[in-house]
Order: C-alpha cells, then structure tokens, then sequence
C-alpha cells in the first residue's frame, strides 16, 4: 500500500468513525505500550519547567485596527520549554506578522501542553469568541505517544478547522512532528514512532486541506534537524528549545502571512525546480508533504473544479523560511504587549 492511499485510508475512516492500523501480535503491542510508558516517564522526570508566559497582546507599532491571530494545539503550540515569551512561537510569528502586515497584530495563546486532538473543542470555543482572522494549530505528538487511534485524532482535527473555517478565519495546522529522534524513546518504539508520525501527518494533511484549511510539515524541522544539533532541544530533550522553535517559527511564518494575503509574492522567487508549486491529489500530496520539511498543502482548483478524479486537489508549494529575529531580537523589535 502506497503512502497516499494509506493517508487517504485514514482520513476516510476519520469520516466514517472508522479505527487505526492495528499492530497484528498482541505481544508486540503490549511491549510497545510499555515502552511508550517508559519513555514518557523519562521525559516527565526530566522536564521541571512550567509554561511559559503567554505574550497575549499586541504587537507591532502601526495604527490600525489589529488581525487577531489565535494558537491552538499542544505544548509546542504553548512553547513548552522555554522561559521566556518571546522565545515562544506564537510570539515570534505574532512580531514577524506586524512587520509583514504593517498593522499591529493581537495574540490569543489557547493552547494547553498535554493536549490531543480530542482536547481541541474547548480552545476552539475560547477561539471563536476572539474573532480570530487566523489560527495556528500545532497538534498530533501527543496522539502519537497515546497511541490513539489516527482516525479519531484527525476527526477532532477536521472538526475544529471546519468550525473555525466557518466563521471566516483562516487555517494553518503544522503536522505532527516526527518523534523518530527523540532520545528518551527507545527502540523498537523510535521506528515506529518515525512511521506513525508522518502517516498522521499526511492524514491530518488530507483531513484540514478537505475542511478548507492549510497544513505545514514540521515532520523534519523537528525532526534529523535536532537529531544532529542537541542544541535544539529544551533540558527535557522531547520539547524544542528557543533556537528549535526559531526554527519552527520560521518555517510556519509563510504560511500564515499568505493566509491573511500579506506574504510578499518576492519571498518565493529563484527557488529551483523542486520548489515550485505542484497540484496534485490531496493523498498524494499529502504523502509527499509528511516527507518533505515546510512544504505548504492548501486546497486548489483544476480547470475550475477543485475536485478530480481521485479526490480533491491540492497545491504543494515549498517557500523560503525568513530569517525569524533571535529571541533578544524579538523583545527589542516587538511592542510591549497590551493587555486585552
């Protein structure tokens, strides 16, 4: 089975209520339990932090009436393993935002550390009363490492993109990252950690770009990046650290200044071949982006139908990530934030 139509597979069970991909030997599945249990007890023992501050306020200097950028997932989504909240990536793209948009830019951090996917209904409520023009989702490790099943994750997933989708806000989720590098898990968990990762990232890609939103891989930006330079990691070396969520931050950046039409056409060109934007299938394009680090995956259209043969289209598109200011940088460029 190739990887589209295992994405797809998922994604269709999602619709359905439809389960997972079973491990076949009970055995097997009992010794990966065990060792997911371990390598979260090692990471918890290790991790002493508390969340960072949220940096909820305004940002930029420009008069104007503020876009409302919302941040909804899980602990990277929160910035878990930083002190500060200008090393957080909702401050970091909320500062990068103001500059590109030319208008102050208000940040309404939701997210929780510890969240799933199932967990996203009541930051979407919270998101609603906000009026956000758009959200940024950063959600799936924690279903990896729960073992819950991908078609259950990703129906939560899709059901608080459509609802925010319907409101008019834009919608950017960066996928699962891929866990394969963290070191407190073992083997064989670390294998399969890698393989689970990107199939629910590709499913998540099929499931938001179907429900009218945007996807990013964070697949390899958190992934060989942090197995080679430990300085990316945070003291409990499962969450990223300032410099990690630079990165991360600027590989988001594109696709979110683009949701809301602010992202310098410019920024894209002279990237070679392998950059250019391609419409493919949603599950084909969704295997491919679960591969391939800050590739973008938005809904597009073919000869005016935005469905085809093999389900609907979507536009892969691999964009140049900015220079996101350093954490110091940050503080000095960014408002103080107000409160409210």
């Amino acid at each position: 089975m190739t990887r589209a139509a295992r994405a797809r597979r998922l994604a269709t069970a999602a619709a359905f209520g439809g389960g997972g991909v079973g491990l076949g030997l009970a055995a097997i599945a009992t010794l990966l339990r065990e060792e997911a249990r371990a390598a979260r007890r090692r990471v918890e023992a290790r991790d002493v932090r508390t969340d960072p501050p949220s940096g909820d306020g305004i940002y930029g200097h420009r008069r104007g009436k503020p876009l409302v950028f919302a941040v909804l997932g899980d602990s990277s989504a929160v910035g878990l393993g930083v002190d500060r909240a200008t090393e957080t990536p909702g401050v970091l793209i909320a500062a990068a935002l103001a500059e590109l948009a030319e208008r102050p830019v208000r940040l309404v951090r939701l997210a929780v550390s510890g969240a799933e996917s199932r967990e996203l209904d009541p930051q979407v409520e919270k998101a609603l009363a906000e009026r956000p023009d758009v959200a940024l989702i950063m959600i799936g490790a924690n279903d990896v490492t729960t073992r819950t099943k991908p078609a259950v994750s990703v129906r939560h997933l899709e059901d608080a993109v459509r609802r925010l989708v319907a409101t008019g806000c834009e919608v950017v989720v960066g996928t699962c990252p891929d866990l394969g590098t963290i070191r407190p898990i073992g083997q064989p968990l670390r294998t399969l950690a890698r393989k689970w990762s990107r199939e629910m990232a590709a499913a998540q890609t099929i499931a938001v770009v179907e429900a009218g939103g945007r996807t990013v891989s964070l697949g390899s930006v958190l992934g060989p990046a942090f197995a080679s330079d430990h300085s990316m990691f945070s003291a409990d070396e499962f969450h990223p650290s300032a410099l990690g969520y630079a990165q991360a931050a600027a590989v988001l950046l594109p696709s979110v200044a683009d949701a809301v039409g602010v992202w310098p056409a410019a920024a894209d060109r002279g990237l070679g071949t392998i950059r250019r934007d391609t419409v493919r299938p949603v599950a084909r394009a969704a295997a491919r982006a679960a591969n391939r680090p800050g590739t973008e995956v938005q809904p597009a259209e073919v000869r005016g139908s935005g469905t085809g043969p093999r389900g609907p289209w979507a536009l892969l598109r691999r964009r140049r990530p900015p220079e996101i200011p350093t954490p110091e940088q940050a503080e000095e460029a960014a408002e103080a934030p107000v409160a409210g």
